[in-house]
Formats: C-alpha cells, structure tokens, sequence
C-alpha cells in the first residue's frame, strides 16, 4: 500500500512549533553539515547528482552514516533528492563556494562552537568563559591571539580579515583626500592596513597601536622606515597613547569593548591629538546593512564577544555609537556609507574645536 502526505493549511502555531524544533536542533544541522563538508559529501555532490550507493562508495564510508546524513541535510534544505537522487542546492553551493559563508562557518566552528556553551556564565560574569574549552580563563581573548590552537587561530584571522581588507583601498581614498602627513593605526593586528597605507601613499608615517604582544608579532613581518610601533594597552590607566596628529584609524577595533570602554578610549585619544586631528572609525552597523543576512550575522557576531573575545562587547548600531562618541567630547564630521563591499560606514570625527 503506498501511503501519500494530505497536505494542510499550516496555522501560525503549526509554523511557530516547526520553527521552535529548528532552532532546538540546530547544532545538529551545523554539525552535519560540517561532517558532510569533511567527508567529501557535498563537494561529491556538487558536480556529480548521484544515488545513495554512489555516495558511499564514492566517499568511502558507511550506508549509516550516508543516509543519516542526507536525511538531516535534506530536512535542512541544503540537499534535494529526486528519483533517488540526491542533488546540491543552492545552500551547499554557498558552503562549497562562497567566500563569505565559509569563512563564517569555519569561525563558528572552530572559535566559538565550543565556548558557546559558557554563554550563560559569561553574561552572568561580564568575561569570556568559552575561552576555557580552548586555553584557560583570560580576561580577552586579543592577549592570547599569538598562542591560540593553530586551526582556531587560522580561522580567527580569516574571519577578521575577509571583512576589513575589502574596505582599506576605499578608505585610504577618503582619508588622503585631505592633508595627512601621518596615521595613527590603533588596533592594527597583523598589519594589513600598515602595509595597504604604506604602498598607497608613498610620503605617509604610519604608526601601529595595539597590545604589545601582538607589536611583536607584527614586527617579524613588517619592516618600514616610514613604519612605528607603539605597545600599548589602551584600557590600562597607566599606559599613554603618543602625540597624535595628522589621523587616527579603527577599524572593527571599537566593537572589541564595552560602551564604557569605548568612552574612555575616545577620551584618551581627545586628550592627546592635536586640534586638527581626524579619527576615522570603520564599523560594519547592525543598523546599516542592506542584507537581512548581514544583520542577521553581525547581531550573532555579539554572542562570540560574550563567551569568547570579552565578555562585555558587541556588534554597535550606527545610532549607539554616535552617542559614545557624543560623550567622548568628539562630533561627527562626515559620514561615509557603503564602503568596500559589505556595508560598512566610516565615521569622520574630530574635537569640538574643529
């Protein structure tokens, strides 16, 4: 006897509860999906639409973990299955072939998955706890960034990376549209933007800022007459930023720290630029971005600060930053929007001098 689904009118109930069971089940999902990606399923899959029994004897593993592994993909729409036959939908494409997607889900996988299960402890205690399944407690996961495990490393500078790169050459273009004789980089990590400003303008000083660690780190790849190191920690009382004049870049840098956090080290470096001094903020907004996917990303982005960067950050509105940088003593001066390829927004700021 062959039986037929009836197909019904879903109530919004119905829907509420399927999509409850998607969210309960979806480390599952995300795991299958990362088995299917090891084991060479989708990217089989990707060129050749074949039965079950080419799959496995294609891929080399078992009927079991074949058809366990189809079914939950197949239930989470990233296969099809037709005839028999399975088949890659445009969801495994962007796994197997989108730089974006897979720089996100290797992030997730291999920097936050684990410490996500601190996520509750680490709001209740304003610190990292998920850095704990990897290296220990820390205060930040910035200070450790030199000796975290190599895989998570790779996919923690990926992730960094693949965002900010993309806008370097079209904010060089912003800054340098005015006079600007030297740049102050604060956060500057591996360097990318030292090295992106050095071959952009060949008369500019470029002056690096970041944990002290990491100056070292950046120092063995970096070398430049027109190149300075300052290690400093910028949320230690102690620490004092240089004379700065010219411009001041951040780029993701603000969103590493708390709203109060963000006030003090606005504040700091009002008090030690000159009048004339630009501080260029580029920031990916929550509250800027043309794709619900985007957004949808950077409000989770929030959730690694929780339970592994800091304990206390997030991903800002455009709106919520204006305000800190309203209470730092500093105003907006110019708003760049759409810069580079991901929506990103360079906020112009200087003293309430100018």
């Amino acid at each position: 006897m062959k039986y037929r689904r009836i197909k019904r009118n879903v109530s919004p109930q119905v829907k509420a509860l399927a999509d409850a069971q998607k969210i309960a089940f979806a480390p599952f999902t995300f795991q299958a999906v990362a088995s299917m990606l090891e084991l060479g399923i989708l990217n089989y899959l990707q060129n050749n639409p074949s039965t079950v029994e080419k799959i496995i004897e294609h891929c080399k593993i078992s009927k079991y973990t074949a058809e366990t592994l189809l079914e939950t993909a197949l239930c989470a729409g990233v296969i099809s299955k037709n005839d028999n036959i399975y088949t890659n939908t445009a969801v495994a494409d962007a796994f197997l072939n989108n730089e974006m997607t897979k720089v996100n889900f290797n992030f997730v996988k291999d920097v936050c998955y684990l410490g996500a299960s601190e996520l509750t402890q680490s709001f209740k205690d304003e610190e990292p706890k998920g850095l704990k399944k990897f290296i220990g407690e820390h205060q930040t996961i910035y200070n450790i960034l030199q000796i975290l495990p190599e895989k998570m490393k790779k996919s923690w500078f990926e992730f960094d990376h693949f965002y900010s790169d993309r806008c370097f050459e079209e904010a060089l273009k912003i800054i340098f549209q005015k006079p600007t004789p030297q740049i102050f980089d604060i956060g500057g990590n591996t360097g990318k933007f030292e090295r992106a400003c050095l071959d952009f303008n060949p008369d500019c000083t470029v002056n690096m800022i970041d944990l002290p660690e990491n100056i070292e780190a950046a120092k063995k790849n970096l070398k430049n007459d027109r190149l300075n190191f300052y290690g400093i920690d910028v949320l230690d009382k102690s620490s004092r930023f240089p004379k700065i004049s010219g411009a001041v870049f951040m780029s993701q840098f603000l969103d590493c720290f708390s709203e109060e956090q963000i006030i003090t080290i606005l504040s700091n470096i009002k008090n030690s630029m000159s009048d004339d001094t630009r501080i260029y903020i580029l920031e990916p907004f929550t509250d800027k971005q043309i794709f619900d996917g985007a957004t949808y990303s950077l409000v989770h982005i929030s959730l690694y600060f929780t339970c592994m960067a800091n304990g206390k950050s997030k991903m800002y509105s455009e709106k919520r930053m204006l305000e800190l940088i309203e209470k730092a003593g500093l105003k907006l001066q110019e708003k760049y929007e759409n810069v580079g390829v991901h929506d990103y927004t360079l906020l112009e700021v200087a003293g309430t001098k100018c």
